[in-house]
């Protein structure tokens, strides 16, 4: 059989109930997540120019997970940045009520025939649990390059009562987050338009 050099990705804790504070130190500073950060330069971007806030990937390849946790270690930001091997469907539901000040969903979905929609991240149930994990007054900020993709995720977050859009609606023209993820740098230097939906929880 053939040795997964990736057996040992990092994990979350094997508890029901997890506290992201006990992840990371950041003493009392807010705490944000980053669904599907593959490569991880968003959270590299955010690490090194918010010192005072933690932010935490779920990344279902291990590989990407490992790799970018080892290289926020590397940069000095092990502390208050982290990337676990964690598909979030199943992870979210065993983060604390409340625990999450900002989440962040950057081009999802890769996925475009009808018998892979059972593998779309961004679901009812996906929303469901960020309404759970994200404090009141908290954000949900959601982008791709896909419109069809987009009007979609607008009515699934339209569906979860515990969201609304931060501004008069949920399409926003930019965002204030300072880091970019790579997909949407791209995106912006194709001239491709980025549909950004931006969200406050109740």
């Amino acid at each position: 059989m053939r040795n997964d050099v990736y057996a040992h990705a990092p994990r979350l804790p094997e508890s029901e109930a997890i506290d992201p504070r006990s992840l990371l130190r950041v003493g009392e500073g807010p705490i944000d997540l980053e669904i599907g950060p593959g490569r991880g330069w968003f959270l590299v971007e955010r690490a090194e120019a918010l010192p005072e806030r933690g932010i935490i990937g779920l990344e279902v390849r291990r590989k990407w997970a490992t790799i970018v946790d080892e290289r926020l270690r590397k940069r000095g930001y092990g502390e208050r940045a982290r990337c676990f091997a964690e598909d979030a469907r199943s992870a979210l539901p065993r983060l604390r009520s409340s625990s999450i000040a900002l989440a962040f969903v950057h081009f999802p979905d890769p996925w475009w025939k009808k018998r892979h929609a059972k593998r779309l991240v961004v679901t009812d149930a996906l929303v469901a649990e960020l309404a759970r994990v994200i404090a009141p007054g908290g954000e949900l900020f959601i982008q791709t390059d896909v419109e069809h993709r987009a009007d979609a995720y607008e009515a699934t977050v339209a569906r979860a009562p515990a969201f609304v859009p931060w501004e008069t609606r949920a399409r926003v023209g930019d965002h204030p987050y300072v880091a970019r993820s790579p997909r949407e740098r791209r995106a912006i230097a194709d001239g491709l338009p980025v549909q950004r939906l931006r969200y406050r929880r109740l």
